[in-house]
């Protein structure tokens, strides 16, 4: 089962409780949560082989319609968001350098349905007092408080490394320097070929999207989407452009606007391009657009 999945059915039980009524804005938990993933992939840092750090600490700016309606919950948000980013991290093979949170802020400047997120990397008090040397990452890093819903942890003191949101983390270790010519080897020269990498796998992705419960299959390298009757996919709603926007398959698959009137939306922000993962909503005039994808 994936990740998004899991996240959506630990949020079933509370939505037919406490968050009831929370989730009636126009920000939905699963937007954000698919915000967090690509916030993750966008930023991680390549330490070594073994080893890519990720961002901990995730900042969540809503619209005030949004954030009044989201922040009496932000505890019990935050920790269930918190705990989809660390089976993202796992299912990735990202390591953190602290322990995960995420805050929910309220942005004058966003309207309502529009949302950011920014990120850094702080490292926690622990890997700070190891000694001298960079602090070391780690995997799926347990923090007593997101194991608990509705308990915030203990406080930590605060980190002494600077580092803000949108910025590369600043104790991420330097990359490891290269063996010094002839490392490992026999004094001779060696004259033996490089042995050719091992072909990998192929893994078959089908891509679809769905309109209004209707399927459309993906089957060609771009897919146009419009009014128009000419377009691969047409929509018929006044708000959408006659070639409004069209969909390039690929590792990822992006969209991209045609130039139309109205714009795309697309996991809550405005934009001309994005990238799309399992589960996006683009939004074109009035009609919402979920994209899929699966191996197999």
């Amino acid at each position: 089962m994936g990740v998004m999945k899991r996240f959506e059915q630990r949020l079933e039980g509370l939505v037919n409780g406490t968050f009831a009524k929370v989730f009636k804005s126009e920000v939905q938990p699963v937007e954000i949560a698919g915000a967090l993933q690509r916030e993750c992939d966008n930023n991680a840092t390549i330490w070594n082989r073994e080893r890519t750090v990720v961002p901990n600490d995730f900042i969540v700016e809503l619209s005030a319609p949004d954030y009044e309606r989201l922040s009496p919950y932000s505890g019990q948000l935050g920790d269930e968001l918190s705990g989809l980013v660390r089976d993202y991290a796992k299912q990735q093979r990202y390591t953190f350098m602290g322990p995960i949170k995420v805050h929910l802020e309220k942005a004058d400047d966003l309207d309502t349905g529009l949302y950011r997120v920014r990120s850094r990397t702080l490292a926690s008090s622990s890997s700070q007092g190891q000694g001298h040397g960079a602090p070391s990452p780690q995997q799926g890093y347990q923090d007593p408080g997101d194991a608990q819903h509705g308990r915030p942890g203990p406080a930590r003191p605060a980190p002494q490394t600077p580092g803000g949101y949108g910025y590369p983390p600043a104790s991420v270790p330097p990359m490891p320097a290269a063996p010094p010519p002839g490392a490992g080897r026999h004094s001779g020269p060696d004259r033996r070929p490089p042995a050719a990498p091992a072909p990998l796998p192929s893994a078959q992705v089908r891509r679809w999207i769905e309109i209004n419960g209707t399927r459309h299959q993906i089957s060609r390298p771009t897919l146009v989407m419009g009014r128009s009757t000419d377009a691969d996919v047409r929509i018929d709603d006044p708000g959408v452009s006659r070639r409004h926007c069209e969909i390039r398959t690929g590792t990822p698959s992006t969209i991209q606007d045609l130039g139309s009137t109205n714009g795309i939306v697309v996991d809550g922000q405005h934009t001309t391009r994005a990238t799309l993962r399992d589960g996006s909503r683009i939004v074109v005039g009035s009609t919402t657009i979920v994209y899929r994808q699966a191996e197999g």
